[in-house]
């Protein structure tokens, strides 16, 4: 299977794959032909396991492991018969992935996106990660081979994709090492086989996916592909999985003569080729397709069902944290919002005319809007928090978000902490601001929460002086989010959601288990319950579905 390259004139160096498993191997002696080459690449296929599980009677146990990178170490001797191997190390190159289609000049972007996918294997090299134990010579003869510089290099002590580890959760059946499986809760109200129309024109849904089932979102699509009443469906598409029942439910309804618009994201990273394949078949059953704004990715999540009832159209809209994707609702925390409010839907309805006919629309009556409303929003927002502080009225901030990085936002928390603006910041990935600081921001705390589950949702909260405000949306604080997206960010204006949600919160900045804090410095320090009582938000979660 192995096809070991010995490198000379007549054999350059292999084009090495994006990411892949790859050997630098140092040799003595002369080849078959009497030439001393010296040195030898070995290229993992990805058609072999990265990890091989020994036969019981070989290993010391019953869940004995070989990474296939030892294999080929122990056995390299026998690839170049003839020659000494003096050393061999694992290397991993990680090449640019960033699809160049130029939006502006193309024609047809699906077309130019379709003739991108295959080189985006053999970009461009940004990054090598070599075994720590390399030679310097080696990793200098690696650099020159793929340009780049010693800050580009990464030596690592142990395997290059710690990544494949992840194979030990099916092949060891150690159901006391894992976490248990459980059922989301799924109300009554919204069981298989409900009028979701009935309840979400009665009263507004919450669902807090993973913990909640993401089959009423599923099963809202569906019914309105076979409820006659129902006009129209628009829909958009950021990563939705390559068998999706909800394309099924949209292909469905397209063929029973329903008004079907879909925004579909191509340029959603490593999903695009997949984003191709569903609007080829959405397309092929006569349903409108688009991709989205050029220059401008459609990251919203929204959902709109237009349906003829006895007092005329009404309009049901679905909006999320997270992609409509059945899989990631199982594995990323998100939050979603059914409603039949008719200033929402009026919104929702002005953004698909806006991403289908490009033209301008009103100002929206309660949803704020990337790349026009939502910074100025969010800006606003703070800045009213910090006049209530000034005149001493109750003033708080809690954000939860992916990220934290644009510029703007942190000078107006920062302004708002050293006005007395108590800032709470739930902040999984990157943050750039700074708490802790003596004068400026002794009044932000910055937590992240590693747990069993991704955190995803983006939620916000305003005291407003005793009247509180809490915001879902699609979007983090981020440059790209704020202006160089379509994103919506939606008001939980009933009383009951909204505090359900402000609870989720309080849970959150009490966890002291799966809670990280940030320091001024810049690094992390680990919650330890100490004496008090363990508290794991998510777990709590958990229980309550269990409960």
């Amino acid at each position: 299977v192995l096809s070991p390259i010995g490198l000379d004139p007549a054999h350059h160096f292999p084009r090495i794959l994006n990411k892949s498993l790859n050997v630098i191997v140092a040799l003595k002696g002369k080849d078959a032909f009497g030439r001393s080459s010296g040195m030898a690449v070995v290229q993992a296929p990805r058609s072999l396991p990265r990890l091989i599980q020994l036969p019981p009677e070989t290993g010391s146990g019953p869940y004995d492991f070989v990474f296939l990178s030892s294999v080929i170490h122990a056995y390299a001797d026998e690839m170049f018969i003839g020659m000494k191997v003096t050393s061999t190390h694992q290397f991993r190159l990680t090449r640019n992935s960033e699809l160049f289609v130029d939006e502006e000049e193309v024609g047809d972007l699906m077309h130019a996106l379709e003739g991108e996918l295959p080189s985006r294997r053999y970009g461009e090299a940004v990054r090598l990660e070599v075994a720590d134990n390399c030679p310097d010579d080696l990793i200098e003869f690696l650099m020159n081979t793929f340009e780049l510089t010693t800050d580009d290099v990464y030596q690592v002590n142990g395997p290059v994709n710690l990544n494949r580890l992840q194979a030990i959760i099916d092949l060891v059946d150690r159901p006391d090492l894992k976490f248990a499986p459980f059922t989301p809760n799924l109300p009554a109200e919204l069981s298989h086989g409900s009028n979701l129309f009935k309840v979400i024109r009665k009263h507004d849904v919450l669902l807090r996916q993973p913990f909640d089932s993401f089959a009423p979102v599923i099963d809202f699509v569906r019914q309105a592909s076979q409820d006659p009443a129902v006009l129209a469906i628009k829909m958009t598409l950021y990563r939705t999985g390559p068998e999706s029942a909800l394309v099924d439910a949209l292909v469905h309804a397209a063929r029973e003569g329903k008004e079907v618009t879909v925004v579909i994201e191509l340029r959603a990273r490593f999903d695009e080729e997949a984003n191709i394949l569903v609007a080829n078949r959405l397309q092929e059953v006569g349903a409108h397709v688009v991709y989205g704004i050029v220059g401008y990715k459609t990251h919203a999540k929204m959902l709109l069902v237009v349906r003829r009832e006895s007092d005329g159209l009404r309009n049901y809209v679905h909006l999320g944290t997270g992609n409509y994707h059945a899989s990631t609702a199982r594995l990323y925390t998100d939050y979603g919002l059914m409603t039949s409010n008719k200033e929402i839907g009026e919104d929702v309805h002005k953004i698909f005319l806006q991403l289908t006919s490009l033209g301008k629309v009103p100002r929206h009556h309660r949803l704020l809007q990337a790349p026009f409303t939502l910074f100025e929003g969010m800006v606003e927002k703070i800045r009213r928090e910090r006049k209530n502080a000034e005149q001493g009225k109750p003033a708080r901030i809690i954000a939860k978000v992916n990220s934290l990085v644009e510029k703007q936002i942190i000078q107006e928390l920062y302004a708002a902490a050293m006005a007395g603006v108590e800032i709470k910041l739930i902040v999984r990935g990157m943050c750039s601001l700074r708490p802790g600081v003596p004068g400026v921001s002794e009044n932000i705390e910055v937590r992240s929460i590693v747990g069993r589950f991704l955190e995803h949702s983006r939620v916000f909260y305003f005291e407003n002086a005793g009247k509180p405000e809490v915001y879902l949306a699609s979007a983090d604080w981020m440059e790209r989010n704020l202006f160089s997206r379509v994103e919506t960010c939606f008001p939980i204006d009933n009383p009951k959601l909204r505090n359900r949600i402000v609870k989720d919160l309080d849970m959150y900045l009490a966890d002291n288990t799966q809670a990280w804090i940030l320091k001024s410095d810049g690094s992390y320090v680990r919650l330890q319950p100490g004496d008090a009582p363990p508290v794991s938000a998510q777990q709590a979660l958990l229980a309550e579905v269990a409960g």
